[in-house]
């Protein structure tokens, strides 16, 4: 279940949680931020990455027209080659010249956005569509055993780097714990 917690940057004092996405949206958008509940498709085993792309064609097509031209699919798993330095690359506070639009296709994991004295933590899930603008601080947890698959949208790939902030905020807030299954 997506889920949004929030704490106070401050103290790390926890301010609200919500599972409703209604509200999740709300309090994402306050900050400049999105968030919204696509309809997940059934993918045969083993798709590959053109099968995510069609499927989800419509969608992706869409938000071509509004800015995101390009479209990719990024799979993580247990399997992927040094799984922990990838995590690692994203644990850290930073921000992108350019938007950050994930999708979720299957699988979880956890953005956390640091705006306004709040530090908003979004566990996204399968269905999930997440916008996070340029300049926003924030970091990326996938989890010690990261699974999921994500279309990425771009206004240009080139253009989305981290630009690491130094605060060590991030490792003052909870990591990313995947569900029991």
């Amino acid at each position: 279940m997506s889920r949004l917690d929030r704490f106070d940057a401050a103290t790390g004092a926890a301010v609200d949680a919500t599972e409703d996405a209604a509200l999740i949206a709300e309090r994402l958008s306050a900050i400049g931020a999105g968030f919204e509940r696509w309809p997940t498709r059934t993918l045969p085993p083993h798709a590959d990455d053109a099968a995510v792309l069609h499927a989800y064609a419509d969608e992706i097509a869409a938000l071509a027209r509004s800015g995101y031209p390009t479209a990719d699919v990024l799979r993580v798993s247990p399997r992927t080659p040094d799984p922990d330095a990838l995590r690692a690359r994203f644990l850290s506070e930073h921000t992108h010249a350019e938007d950050e639009v994930r999708f979720f296709v299957e699988g979880a994991a956890l953005f956390t956005l640091n705006a306004g004295g709040i530090v908003h933590s979004l566990r996204a899930e399968a269905g999930d569509l997440v916008g996070i603008p340029a300049g926003m601080r924030h970091w990326f947890d996938m989890g010690a055993a990261p699974r999921f698959t994500v279309l990425r949208m771009f206004q240009n790939p080139e253009g989305w780097v981290a630009r690491y902030t130094g605060d060590p905020i991030a490792e003052r807030f909870p990591r990313f714990e995947p569900l029991p299954a």
